[in-house]
């Protein structure tokens, strides 16, 4: 697998020869931040972005002319027809008896997902410093950021400006996105997670954010929000709304989504909660694992497991009769908090996504979309230390251990012995991030037919 992945991928690197990630001051980096939000000259451009509550990387902006490639799978036609698998025979309706599931009691592993998410202990920047993946996890919140950012400007776009804008965090965690959020100026906010220990420690730390910003009239006023402990699968968010009535511009659902299909019941619920409090012309963005690249990897093993010294995937399902719920594998990601995941078939979740009101505008996997997003996110790649330095700045702190992984690298730089440093991941990595990708739909005008039922139109 390790040789054809090496023949599909293009590598991207940055080159470090002006671009030096040490000894610069954190208030170099453009701020747009004041008390209007971003200014409207650079709203299509993403500004700050940290952790919340942390302390910001000192980074210096990288040099015009950084020469970037990037990595690209080249299309499969087999892990296409892989994807077709069982879906021919399901109709617009989805109903029960067309839609297969491994699982007769829908909802059994989401109290395990939010054991799971609960247990995570609270750890310091240090110790994520320390992690083998590091550099991947801040690849992969790059891509949130560009992807948050992308969608928050067609919405502000599309409205007068001044609108108030308010946001779904479906799904929210510990908060990971509220810097995010704060970035794109939003007016409104609900978080909502299944793990009421992380739905507090998100409430805890948009408190610190908003009371440092409420006293320092050099920041800008923060949104307001609101937080709900609630199993996104099994319960109608609508109702638990401060004003149930709300009508909202963005859902965000990040690395999430993929729970909800355990079962029909609960990934119809999760879309109607995304859908239905949504304004027509509102969008829904989500990233999901990529279950075309998951099962093409599948297929190729030899069992039901595969993956490297980064992650690991053990499938749990028929390997020839794939259902379109409850297809379970367990995936085990380094420093990732274990749990049991379910595939999301993408033809399936676009007829969901139909059946309330959401019109499918997209769908990439994560090396297309930095290959879209590259020019733009730059600087904020570097910014958030998304890539390694190679060679590495202090002998011979490198994240792999294996000298394998940095085979490209190697290659890369003796082609191009100007470059003096180049930023990438390791190999490892690179494989791990490509079962990823992002997806997006639209909110269409919903009209009620004479008989009661809704009817959707584009927006």
């Amino acid at each position: 697998m390790r040789d054809w992945f090496l023949k599909e991928l293009k590598l991207f690197f940055f080159n470090f020869t002006e671009f030096t990630l040490k000894n610069m001051s954190s208030k170099e980096v453009v701020d747009d931040t004041g008390s209007d939000g971003p200014s409207e000259s650079k709203r299509r451009k993403i500004t700050d972005e940290k952790s919340v509550c942390e302390p910001e990387p000192s980074v210096e902006k990288p040099a015009e002319n950084s020469e970037v490639t990037e990595p690209r799978l080249s299309d499969k036609k087999e892990q296409e027809e892989l994807s077709k698998q069982n879906v021919s025979n399901v109709g617009q309706d989805l109903t029960v008896s067309s839609a297969s599931t491994t699982d007769k009691t829908p909802g059994v592993h989401t109290d395990v997902v939010a054991e799971h998410y609960n247990a995570i202990p609270e750890r310091g920047l240090s110790h994520r410093n320390q992690s083998r993946i590091f550099f991947m996890r801040n690849f992969n919140n790059w891509i949130k950021s560009m992807l948050i950012n992308e969608y928050l400007v067609k919405i502000k776009d599309s409205l007068p400006h001044g609108t108030p804008i308010k946001v779904l965090d479906m799904c929210c965690g510990k908060g990971g996105d509220l810097y995010k959020w704060k970035q794109g100026a939003i007016t409104h906010l609900i978080c909502t997670d299944i793990a009421d220990v992380s739905v507090q420690q998100c409430e805890s730390r948009y408190n610190e954010v908003a009371n440092q910003a409420n006293n320092n009239r050099g920041y800008a006023k923060i949104f307001t929000a609101e937080f709900i402990a609630a199993d996104c699968t099994k319960v109608r968010l609508r109702e638990k709304y401060k004003d149930a009535s709300v009508q909202l511009d963005l859902v965000s659902c990040q690395f999430a989504l993929h729970y909800s299909f355990e079962s029909l019941p609960q990934a119809e619920c999760m879309m109607r909660n995304a859908s239905e409090s949504l304004k027509p012309g509102g969008y829904f963005i989500a990233t999901i694992p990529n279950a075309n690249d998951l099962v093409y990897q599948w297929k190729q093993a030899e069992g039901n497991k595969f993956g490297n010294s980064v992650y690991n995937v053990e499938f749990l399902c028929d390997k020839e009769n794939i259902p379109l719920f409850g297809a379970k594998y367990n995936f085990h990601l380094e420093d990732v908090v274990d749990c049991p995941e379910f595939l999301i078939n993408v033809t399936v979740l676009k007829k969901l996504a139909a059946k309330f009101g959401l019109e499918f505008i997209s769908f990439e996997r994560f090396n297309e979309f930095y290959a879209r997003c590259k020019a733009d996110g730059k600087s904020l790649l570097a910014k958030m230390q998304a890539m390694e330095s190679y060679p590495p700045y202090h002998e011979p702190e490198l994240k792999g251990n294996n000298p394998e992984d940095y085979q490209h690298a190697i290659q890369y730089t003796q082609n191009k012995p100007d470059h003096r440093k180049i930023g990438t991941l390791t190999l490892s990595e690179w494989e791990a991030t490509s079962l990823y990708a992002v997806v997006a739909f639209k909110k269409m005008k919903t009209s009620w037919s004479s008989e009661g039922k809704p009817e959707y139109s584009k927006a």
